[in-house]
């Protein structure tokens, strides 16, 4: 458990950041190399590798080079993983909801205001 406590940490720390949202959105679309990814941004190319970095520390991308071009692809299933516990967080807050309106619709003697 521990293990997926901080996968999702990196994730999110990994996608807390626009430039690096920005390049996994651009990545969803299909692979691209650092060069065409780093383009739409205004920063020298080793700040914008360190974004790379991040993401794939963080399991997002992968990369492979090809004598001198390093193309990215998005790495679905740890996206995949923040969605579920988005999924199970919502889940949990749903019933809770469910649970305060049941207990307020016996509150009020069973007369629903909404």
């Amino acid at each position: 458990m521990d293990n997926n406590i901080a996968a999702l940490d990196s994730v999110f720390h990994a996608l807390a950041d626009p430039t690096r949202r920005a390049v996994v959105q651009q990545l969803a679309r299909g692979p691209a190399s650092v060069s065409e990814l780093a383009r739409p941004f205004d920063m020298a190319l080793p700040s914008f590798l360190k974004h790379i970095g991040v993401l794939e520390a963080s399991g997002l991308i992968g990369s492979e080079k090809s004598g001198r071009v390093r193309t990215c692809r998005l790495k679905r299933r740890r996206l995949a993983a923040a969605e579920r516990w988005f999924e199970e967080q919502r889940a949990l807050w749903a019933g809770r909801y469910d649970n305060l309106d049941n207990l307020l619709e016996t509150l009020n003697g069973g007369e629903n205001e909404s």
